[in-house]
């Protein structure tokens, strides 16, 4: 796989020492020719220019890369190389880093951002998954903002601990991808019955995630309900 990385800094250097460690064809792009010497990669290739000009992506030949990693620390720039990486060379597929949470709204479709990666929200949800048991925690925002991956971990006195998968009637919306149990992944079968502290993975719509919510955890949906209307009165 053919991946553009723009920005060679912390976050744009790893990610592109693990693409390399999984034999794929990186090229990084940075305005600064001293990254080169301080980033210890071996193995990507490089071109120093400004990712924001079309000189720059045209001799990058982003007409034949699978993936443009914009990951600068300036969310502008990554918006920007977004846009033309979509816009104007076709790519199938673009991430893009989200530095500042404001600017989460603006990482979709119209900026030509195919994933958003907003890593102090991730961080947060991961905080959340450690500590949240029994409510639903939104891990990642995929397709341009419309579906997300969410994560549940099954509280031992849970409703759902002893019925299958196949029993419970799921939102249309939402689909079981994973159920972590014991820390070993497993690929979930209608006959799998579900047990307190398995984590289950969700791929869902955004605007399905109360729907899952109030399945999952009706108490603590209704106590946020409830919560709501008094703050409403």
């Amino acid at each position: 796989m053919k991946v553009v990385i723009v920005g060679a800094g912390s976050v744009g250097s790893s990610i592109a020492r693990e693409l390399l460690s999984h034999d794929h064809d990186v090229l990084l792009i940075d305005p600064k020719p001293e990254v080169i010497g301080r980033s210890g990669l071996r193995g990507a290739r490089w071109l120093i220019g400004d990712a924001c000009e079309i000189s720059t992506l045209k001799d990058a030949k982003l007409e034949e890369v699978d993936v443009v990693v914009s990951a600068t620390g300036d969310d502008k720039v990554n918006l920007v190389c977004s846009l033309l990486a979509k816009t104007e060379f076709g790519v199938g597929r673009t991430v893009g880093r989200v530095n500042n949470p404001k600017n989460d709204w603006m990482f979709d479709d119209s900026w030509g951002v195919d994933v958003a990666v907003n890593t102090p929200r991730l961080m947060t949800a991961l905080v959340e998954e450690a500590v949240e048991i029994g409510d639903l925690v939104r891990l990642l925002t995929l397709q341009t903002g419309v579906s997300s991956l969410v994560e549940f971990t099954v509280p031992t006195d849970s409703h759902v601990v002893g019925q299958t998968v196949g029993s419970i009637t799921w939102p249309q919306d939402s689909t079981l991808v994973a159920i972590l149990r014991d820390e070993a992944p497993i690929t979930p079968s209608i006959d799998d019955v579900m047990d307190g502290g398995d984590e289950l993975f969700f791929i869902t719509t955004i605007a399905a995630e109360d729907e899952l919510r109030a399945l999952l955890s009706p108490q603590k949906h209704q106590l946020n309900l409830d919560r709501a209307a008094q703050q409403e009165q």
